[in-house]
């Protein structure tokens, strides 16, 4: 599951689960995924990360039984390559973001993932710590150059005000994205935001239904959206939400929370949207 700051509370969960699940139809998978969502009065993030293990599982299942690949069950490729980012580890200066950026590149990667904010950036003032961050920014951008895309990752540390004038100081390095700029409390917050910034913004790595994604949609129009199938419903509602960002010509870029089976599903998703 990639809901991991409760895994004990998801695996409660699954185990509330069996009576209901086992000597049931597995192929019905549609079917027990609403029934699992809405088997009980409350919602939240680790009832859908039970049930998103539960959807990941079922798809299994169904691939093994008709000896197919689950991304040729969901429609078959769209795509017959996956492109992938590399989460580069923080930078104390910028000729450490410079370095690590180039290095990516060397290894051939295509795009880099880095947090240009530094240690104790709580305690600038806000003229130094968009300068700063500016100088890691700038730094990471002649490291890698521009044939690598570099996405700017906040971890939703920033206010609304700051999250603004950092990215239009960071406009002129051309970010693929920025991710996570404020915390997630209002969809409509962020959405609002996202209005305001002139760079792509990202969202979604914490929302875990079709709902948010929706609503973070409507407020905030076209942007990068980035669903976990580990957490925002499985393969099922994943599909979903990548049909709905679709019709608002938002571009899914899939949050995986690294572990192989999450790895597997992400791909499966990826190739057939």
């Amino acid at each position: 599951t990639a809901c991991w700051g409760y895994p004990e509370a998801v695996a409660q969960i699954v185990d509330k689960f069996r009576t209901y699940l086992v000597g049931q139809d597995p192929m019905r998978i549609e079917h027990h995924w609403q029934v699992m969502y809405r088997m009980g009065p409350f919602r939240g993030s680790a009832l859908s990360g039970a049930v998103s293990a539960v959807d990941i599982a079922l798809w299994d299942i169904k691939g093994k039984h008709y000896g197919a690949p689950v991304g040729e069950l969901m429609g078959g490729r769209c795509r017959d390559k996956i492109r992938l980012h590399l989460l580069m580890g923080p930078s104390k200066t910028p000729d450490e973001a410079a370095s690590n950026a180039r290095a990516a590149a060397e290894e051939g990667f295509t795009a880099v993932k880095f947090d240009p904010l530094p240690a104790g950036y709580q305690d600038m003032t806000h003229s130094r710590l968009i300068a700063t961050a500016r100088d890691q920014m700038a730094a990471a951008r002649e490291g890698a150059g521009l044939d690598v895309d570099i996405i700017v990752e906040i971890h939703r540390k920033l206010t609304p005000p700051v999250a603004i004038a950092l990215a239009e100081a960071l406009v002129e390095f051309r970010p693929l994205f920025f991710e996570d700029p404020i915390q997630i409390d209002s969809i409509m917050s962020q959405g609002e935001l996202a209005r305001r910034i002139t760079i792509p913004v990202a969202n979604g790595e914490r929302m875990h239904s079709i709902w948010e994604f929706r609503e973070l949609l409507t407020h905030g129009g076209p942007q990068y959206v980035r669903p976990d199938v580990g957490l925002a419903g499985g393969l099922t509602q994943c599909k979903k939400i990548a049909a709905i960002a679709e019709s608002f010509h938002a571009a899914v870029v899939t949050h995986n929370y690294l572990g192989p089976i999450l790895t597997a599903a992400s791909v499966h998703l990826d190739t057939s949207i």
